[in-house]
């Protein structure tokens, strides 16, 4: 066995800590280049906030996924404006700018120099500038992972830079920002939560620290969802969802993801459709793929076993197996709106092209066994 794990330097969670942000970042530079996907009204406390230390924010707004194009326009901002913090405050799309931003502060050339596919694909070699991310939904754990997607929009797209020097400096994790979160991003953040604590226990990387993770997630993914859905003034179930969250950007950063964030990756770029959405519309058919794969062709593979522990975790029945898992998944999917791939786009005319590309994709290399062209084809039909 051998395994390594690496986060953020110092994560702080806790109802109201966002307001410890001045102090913590005061003594890392003096002046923030702010990246919010916040509503002006709830950043403005923020900057109010941070001009009371004399940080003097420069403030930009995202509200949909981040291009390269933008990302690098971005860039030259923060590099004008001589900043020398970054604060990724919001959804995976500011924490994801930012971790870019903060890196392109201090590493020579330009953004595609670094990014994958489309790019060089050239290491990151300098520590970014000190990062700060506080995350507002409970869904991407982007807070805590070593890498920012863009999509690149003319190859249709979604590529990574990827680095371990990526990783902030410190997380900020607030349950209470995610509590005027309206129910449908709820639900699609909290299914790509409830994903990435699913995926990472049964990939090919699980080690022991991870799988401690993801367990604890599961659980509390899967008595709190729902109520997070039904009642978004529920603290203490908006605190279970920002843990999974938290937890299942710790779990993927550190072992892999499968099939279910290898089609998500292609279908978001080539769609405008949000992740979590894609994600749950695909994951009940993944599970069911993946244990007849493993039946059929590796038996003895733990993560057969693992499987059933995932059904008696979300059922809470001690005798539940990994049949009972996928309807329990897909009950869920039912209860929150999940709707059909085909209604962000995709035909039958796509299928070829998104399997193949989802057989290449990185986190495929991820899943607890190879699935077939056909065995793909049929998840993506009835996730259609």
């Amino acid at each position: 066995m051998k395994f390594e794990f690496a986060t953020a330097g110092r994560i702080i969670f806790g109802r109201g800590v966002v307001w410890e942000l001045g102090k913590l970042a005061k003594p890392m530079g003096s002046k923030v280049f702010l990246v919010s996907g916040m509503p002006e009204s709830e950043t403005k406390k923020l900057i109010n906030h941070l001009e009371e230390e004399q940080l003097n924010p420069v403030t930009v707004y995202i509200y949909k996924e981040p291009t390269v194009k933008g990302t690098e326009e971005y860039i030259e901002i923060a590099k004008r404006e001589n900043c020398d913090i970054v604060v990724g405050f919001g959804g995976g799309s500011a924490m994801d700018t930012g971790k870019i931003v903060a890196a392109m502060l201090t590493n020579p050339g330009e953004l595609m120099d670094y990014l994958e596919v489309v790019g060089r694909g050239k290491g990151i070699q300098n520590s970014p500038v000190p990062y700060i991310a506080i995350p507002t939904t409970a869904g991407t754990g982007a807070e805590v992972a070593r890498n920012s997607v863009l999509c690149a929009e003319e190859e249709g797209l979604k590529v990574s830079v990827r680095s371990p020097l990526m990783l902030a400096r410190l997380v900020l994790v607030d349950p209470e920002l995610t509590l005027t979160v309206p129910p449908h991003i709820t639900a699609s953040t909290g299914l790509d939560a409830l994903t990435q604590v699913l995926e990472p226990f049964v990939s090919n990387a699980a080690n022991p620290i991870t799988d401690g993770f993801c367990r604890e997630g599961l659980v509390r993914a899967a008595r709190s969802l729902k109520i997070a859905y039904d009642q978004g003034d529920n603290i203490d179930a908006r605190e279970d969802m920002t843990v999974t969250s938290l937890f299942g950007g710790l779990a993927l950063a550190n072992a892999k993801l499968g099939t279910v964030h290898g089609f998500a990756s292609v279908i978001g770029g080539m769609f405008d459709a949000p992740h979590g959405m894609v994600c749950a519309a695909l994951l009940p058919f993944t599970v069911e793929a993946n244990v007849k794969a493993l039946t059929e062709r590796q038996p003895e593979s733990p993560a057969l076993k693992r499987y059933d522990e995932i059904a008696r975790i979300l059922t809470g029945n001690e005798q539940a197996v990994a049949e009972d898992g996928v309807r329990w998944i897909q009950e869920l999917c039912d209860y929150l709106k999940v709707p059909k791939l085909s209604e962000f786009g995709l035909t039958n005319a796509d299928i070829k092209t998104v399997v193949e590309f989802t057989q290449t994709a990185s986190s495929t290399k991820g899943n607890p066994i190879v699935l077939t062209y056909d065995e793909l084809e049929e998840i993506l039909k009835k996730a259609m």
